[in-house]
């Protein structure tokens, strides 16, 4: 700890730094966690006054309030256990910091932009009962301190089911939005489509209410025509949910809807790679006309 001491001690005769800077400086090489505190006692040490503004962050990390603030409002309306942070920083943040650690030959310390995170997912974490997931998050946060902006992007939701359809004159697909070719737009509230006439559609809307998705994108595995019927054990397909706020619902085996219905529907961790086998039935029935002599 003396050498530490003395280490802080040169940094500070140039550089004013807050608590969370200056912990993180020496963190790693103590075994500590919180950068904060160890900052507080370092300075407890050397009998110093936290400074007023920060050389590295510019107050950035005492105030972080404000951005946990933006991820708790924004993300009010999502259902989600894990998260992720991303953060996009001044490039002269990121340059003061190569400064002092180049300067002072501190290596092997987190740099301000994975410090920042951590703390701020910390305190989400706390905050929301979650945690991080570096891997497969729920949801995913772009802070963009720049512009003091907070995005999220929900992962996106596959589900596999099969459905029947009980009445004839269903097209299966469903025509695009005519003003955005199913983009998304503000005519179609940014689904892609505007009705909900076919199996797509009737599908999607259910989607839409239930998973509050904003699209639906289907894989069928087979197709019919309009006047067919599909019956038995249904025709299989993978739906593909965008933007999802809920990711943990309850679902009946036989969903009813208007001329069809879902069977057997169920969350899936990704689409088939491989081609999907099934058995197909089907069944014509020919009236023979006898000609006239």
């Amino acid at each position: 700890m003396d050498v530490v001491i003395e280490e802080t001690k040169q940094i500070l005769r140039e550089y004013h730094l807050c608590d969370y800077c200056l912990g993180r400086m020496f963190a790693s090489r103590l075994g500590l966690v919180s950068h904060k505190n160890l900052g507080k006692k370092i300075r407890k040490i050397i009998k110093q006054n936290n400074p007023k503004s920060c050389y590295l962050c510019k107050n950035l990390m005492p105030e972080l309030d404000v951005f946990l603030k933006k991820m708790l409002d924004i993300s009010k309306e999502y259902e989600f256990s894990t998260f992720l942070i991303g953060a996009i920083l001044k490039p002269s943040i990121l340059d003061r910091d190569d400064i002092v650690r180049s300067k002072f030959k501190l290596r092997g310390i987190a740099g301000i932009k994975s410090d920042i995170t951590r703390e701020i997912g910390k305190q989400f974490g706390k905050k929301t009962r979650t945690k991080v997931d570096y891997q497969n998050p729920d949801i995913v946060f772009t802070i963009d301190f720049k512009k003091e902006e907070c995005e999220i992007k929900p992962k996106a939701l596959i589900l596999q089911g099969r459905y029947t359809k009980e009445i004839r004159g269903i097209p299966q697909k469903q025509v695009s939005c005519n003003r955005c070719d199913g983009k998304g737009c503000f005519i179609c509230d940014f689904h892609g489509i505007t009705e909900f006439n076919s199996v797509e559609g009737k599908i999607a809307k259910f989607m839409f209410e239930k998973f509050g998705a904003q699209q639906a994108k289907i894989t069928w595995i087979g197709s019919e025509d309009e006047s067919s019927l599909v019956l038995g054990n249904g025709r299989p397909f993978f739906v593909k949910l965008i933007n999802p706020h809920k990711r943990k619902i309850t679902l009946s085996k036989n969903i009813t809807l208007d001329g069809i219905s879902i069977l057997h529907l169920r969350a899936v961790s990704k689409l088939p790679s491989d081609q999907i086998k099934f058995k197909t039935d089907v069944l014509l029935h020919c009236d023979r006309k006898r000609s006239s002599s």
